[in-house]
């Protein structure tokens, strides 16, 4: 088992048969703060980014951390400490980022269904641009600032239509998704937004979708994008800067995606060759900045055994960790203690939850005993900013390990805190 690669590592692995999270026990840590956790590495958020800041390096360019991949106020101390912007795409996102020592002005708001209150707001907060989706949204976002006496810096969103190769519920750049403004319309709804008072146009933006693992969808965008550019500045509208999104994956089951920069390096030789090498850059990353620097620890509560199936019974469930149960996805499941001898049984590991989607991973070989402690990788991404209260279970408490230490960012719902807002 030490020598098992793990997804995460070298930031999570075993040191003589015990889990680590850089210098601390996860199995300590269970300990202490109780199960489901959510334990996070500092180290791990931190070296991701810096894969970004390598290929950026020379460069007019800027990072804004997609933070609905995990919004908790410890991960965003983080990356506002270390000089990123923000990709939000709420009201309640915006408050965070501030609440956690980001700079409005490096916020972009993306989404297809701001509010005129969430509108306002960002106005009033002075961020750098809003992505926008489509022509009606052009219109209420000047109808906002024309109100409040301001003008927006907007950027349109533009659909390049690119198959991302993703599961279906993460792709978003395709004709059918209903995100941004279909390339062959792009044009006219800059011209349009040209002639609103209330805007601005700085820049042009895709996100094609979520955990890509090749280069060739980014190319192709790049290339679509690229190609309106070049037809938005012939008729005199010019394009200060280029958002290129995020949705760069990461491994969970042995998938092997490019390191950021080397995403990059492939295209900014696409940029340059088109000319657009000076211009300023935006990039959009979540999970590939968080998605490994985190897990769920959890406890085996029941053992059960049936004619077809065997299964591990944890006490985390679908509302601590959604994604199997949302997209049949994959993490791996290991133990905080590894044991010399080979994994004897197989499992369907599953939740207390009352609905038979509550799954956190199938056909799983475990050799585990009621009361051990497991760990479910690739937890630091869509996990904790999905959880939920369903069956009225409280949220997993969370913990930033850096290095040695230990801090606990949040503490677990209680059953006080479930019904603290109702009547």
């Amino acid at each position: 088992m030490s020598e098992l690669k793990l997804p995460g590592a070298p930031y999570i692995e075993y040191q003589n048969q015990t889990l680590m999270m850089e210098k601390v026990a996860l199995n300590v840590l269970a300990t202490k703060y109780g199960t489901p956790l959510f334990v996070y590495s500092k180290a791990a958020m931190t070296g991701a980014l810096e894969e970004y800041r390598r290929a950026f390096q020379h460069r007019k360019a800027r990072i804004h951390y997609a933070m609905k991949a995990n919004s908790s106020l410890g991960v965003l101390r983080v990356f506002a400490s270390n000089g990123c912007g923000f990709d939000i795409v709420s009201g309640g996102e915006l408050a965070k980022v501030l609440a956690a020592g980001g700079k409005a002005e490096h916020v972009i708001f993306s989404g297809v269904g701001k509010t005129r209150a969430e509108i306002r707001a960002a106005l009033d907060a002075g961020i750098c641009c809003f992505n926008v989706e489509s022509e009606p949204e052009l219109d209420v976002i000047n109808e906002v600032a024309l109100g409040a006496n301001k003008v927006a810096p907007i950027s349109l969103r533009v659909n390049p239509n690119v198959d991302a190769k993703t599961h279906p519920y993460i792709s978003t750049g395709l004709k059918d998704n209903k995100f941004g403004i279909a390339h062959e319309d792009a044009i006219e709804a800059y011209k349009y937004a040209s002639k609103l008072k209330g805007l601005k146009i700085t820049g042009i933006d895709c996100h094609i979708g979520s955990q890509i693992t090749e280069i060739s969808p980014y190319e192709d965008a790049v290339s679509r994008v690229l190609d309106l550019v070049d037809a938005i500045e012939a008729s005199g509208i010019h394009i200060e800067h280029l958002d290129f999104g995020g949705g760069l994956g990461i491994n969970y089951e042995g998938e092997a995606p490019p390191k950021a920069y080397e995403l990059w390096e492939k295209l900014f030789e696409l940029i340059d060759k088109r000319g657009y090498g000076d211009r300023f850059i935006f990039v959009e990353p979540g999970r590939s900045l968080v998605g490994n620097a985190g897990v769920c620890l959890t406890r085996v509560e029941y053992l059960k055994t049936g004619e077809h199936k065997n299964f591990c019974i944890v006490d985390a469930a679908m509302n601590d960790v959604p994604r199997p149960a949302m997209y049949e996805a994959y993490h791996s499941i290991v133990p905080l203690k590894a044991e010399t001898v080979s994994p004897q049984t197989t499992y369907d590991v599953v939740g207390p939850v009352c609905e038979s989607g509550d799954w956190l991973g199938k056909d799983r070989a475990l050799n585990v005993q009621v009361g051990d402690e497991l760990a479910i990788l690739s937890a630091g991404a869509y996990c904790m900013s999905m959880s939920s209260n369903y069956n009225s279970r409280g949220r997993a408490a969370e913990v930033l390990v850096d290095a040695s230490n230990e801090h606990l960012i949040r503490r677990r719902e209680t059953n006080a805190d479930l019904m603290q807002q109702e009547i």
